[in-house]
């Protein structure tokens, strides 16, 4: 009989995104399991870009520096055809504030292993040589078949089975899962020493008049990952004199690429799942979508499942959460990777270019977006918000609520003059005024593993006549929830204020738009999911009641108003709606 264990989440799959799942749900103190069919790390890269918003996630993870020191900073998409330059388009994320306006260029493997070294401080070691090969569930475990490469097979019963196994992946096919969506071409890639006058700050587009490639230049001086978009003759041995000759034609000057270290010619796919759990078994990344590389997106996309998936599996097992939090994941990630399809497949069209008119016109078309900088920066912008993820957000998750104007408002409540609503995400205001003591402070506060409600103490409370209701909501609220919960005020007193947040020059409350008395309910991941016109109990209890939050924890808050720190004339009148549709800023 197979051997019997026990475990509260087994996560299939050690590569990028399993790593980030074992990561996060260890750091909120869930037992681990971390298994992969592979008898080690992965020694090639398929991914070479990690975006601003997955280095803001690693940043939450507390693990961005180890990334960043191995990684080359991308700041500019150069290109070329047929030997002239076209036009440099430089990294423009003014209208998309992030602290790091940049995408690392670092191979798969280094990140893998930075990752990796994340999840062994937690006391989480994949179990390489290690497969899934089925299992069954009920409404409270999942019961796991193990085989291992020596054939000796195992049962683990976990509470959770999650999937990150790959485009083959097991837990998917098990779960009756399809993969719904086409093939597409052939291409091939490369990593190889390369002898160019290119600057290495830059990523390259490279058209020869009849097809198109692209070069990446990596940390490590005169490497580069080469991608030829159709190679042809697709063995190994002729791909230095394949590349050379035709990056030459495309650059207009002479390249050497040398022997490649690795080559890999495969057949992409754009391809999806229509939902991505079932009871207690989820599947992420390339186990739930798979698709075109042009974009750089299928890492940054997995390991932004990943973290999803992880804070709301946690919140839900320790009982912070209800199980309806879990069905959010398919809510806000199955659009998301159809979104990701649809810009994958535009992308591609436009890395391949293989229209012959449209080729000859490209000289015409870049000159006009060279000369006139307004087309150019809105071009710049476009392109890089696609691929940064810093546009996503939730603002039609059923997480996300519309703003609090309180009892007796007289009208709606309106967006703010600046500042997020609720489904963006909180990070960019952190990244407005970097240096200043607010947005510091509030860059390390998402870092921290629970839910965040910060509030904006009133004048009065400041000139040492607390605001009573304020007060009192904000410490019932740690007192209770303190387990999920992190309750910071803004500029608060110490050993008066629960969890005070320095903002003496006011930079925070500014980038935030928060009045006085003002409060925000920011989700683990780091994207706002309510706020309100005042913090009061009453205020609070209809919020997380809406979200299901805190009800295992203690006696909800008692539905208590009081007279607000503000005019009445303004109070109802200071804050958005979820504002679902709008534009974005």
């Amino acid at each position: 009989m197979p051997a019997e264990t026990r475990a509260e989440v087994l996560v299939a799959g050690a590569g990028p995104v399993g790593l980030t799942a074992a990561h996060e749900l260890a750091r909120r103190g869930l037992r681990v399991r971390l298994v992969d069919a592979a008898s080690g790390p992965a020694r090639t890269s398929r991914a070479v870009a990690v975006h601003p918003r997955t280095l803001e996630t690693f940043d939450q993870m507390g693990m961005v520096e180890a990334v960043l020191r191995q990684g080359r900073a991308n700041r500019a998409f150069t290109m070329f055809a047929s030997g002239r330059r076209l036009v440099r388009l430089e990294a423009d994320y003014a209208s998309m504030p992030t602290r790091y306006p940049y995408t690392v260029v670092v191979e798969q493997t280094a990140t893998e292993h930075a990752l990796r070294e994340a999840v062994a401080a937690l006391g989480v070691t994949p179990e390489w040589g290690t497969r899934v090969t089925g299992f069954d569930q009920d409404a409270d475990t999942v019961r796991v078949r193990l085989t291992r490469a020596d054939g000796s097979e195992e049962i683990c019963t976990a509470d959770w089975l999650v999937g990150c196994d790959g485009g083959h992946s097991t837990v998917r096919k098990q779960l009756g899962l399809p993969l719904l969506g086409e093939s597409r071409d052939t291409w091939m890639l490369a990593d190889a020493p390369v002898r160019t006058a290119l600057p290495p700050d830059s990523i390259y587009w490279v058209h020869t008049g009849t097809q198109a490639l692209m070069m990446v230049p990596y940390a490590r001086e005169g490497h580069w990952r080469l991608l030829d978009t159709a190679p042809g003759d697709r063995t190994a041995q002729q791909a230095p004199e394949r590349f050379s000759r035709k990056l030459s034609a495309g650059l207009g000057t002479a390249v050497t690429v040398g022997e490649p270290e690795w080559t890999s010619v495969f057949t992409f796919q754009q391809r999806m799942v229509p939902r991505m759990h079932e009871g207690r078994v989820f599947v992420a990344g390339d186990a739930a979508h798979v698709h075109s590389p042009a974009s750089g997106q299928g890492m940054n996309t997995g390991i932004q499942e990943a973290y999803n998936l992880a804070w709301k599996l946690a919140d839900v097992a320790r009982g912070h959460a209800g199980r309806p939090l879990l069905r959010s994941y398919d809510a806000e990630r199955v659009p998301i990777g159809r979104a990701l399809l649809g810009s994958t497949r535009t992308a591609t069209f436009l890395v391949q270019f293989k229209n012959l008119m449209a080729a000859a016109a490209l000289p015409v078309v870049f000159t006009v977006v060279r000369n006139v900088p307004p087309l150019r920066r809105a071009i710049q912008r476009k392109v890089l918000g696609g691929m940064s993820g810093l546009r996503i957000g939730y603002r039609d998750s059923p997480l996300t609520r519309p703003a609090d104007a309180g009892p007796g408002a007289r009208r709606p409540a309106r967006r703010p003059a600046r500042g997020p609503v609720p489904g963006d995400r909180v990070s960019a205001a952190a990244a407005r005024r970097p240096g200043a003591p607010g947005p510091d402070a509030l860059a390390g506060e998402l870092r921290d593993v629970r839910w965040t409600l910060l509030h904006a103490t009133c004048a009065r409370h400041r000139d040492g006549a607390p605001d009573a209701v304020s007060a009192r909501a904000a410490a019932d609220a740690a007192g209770r929830h303190g387990a999920w919960l992190s309750v910071r005020t803004l500029d608060g007193r110490p050993g008066t204020d629960p969890g005070p947040l320095p903002d003496p020059d006011g930079a925070l409350r500014d980038a935030l738009g928060l009045p006085e008395g003002g409060w925000l309910l920011i989700r683990p991941d780091g994207y706002l999911a309510a706020r309100g016109h005042r913090l009061t109990d009453a205020a609070l209890a209809r919020t997380l009641t809406a979200l299901d939050l805190g009800t295992r924890t203690g006696d909800g808050p008692a539905l208590l108003e009081e007279p607000s720190c503000t005019p009445p004339a303004v109070s109802d009148t200071v804050l958005s709606t979820s504002a679902a549709g709008e534009a974005d800023r």
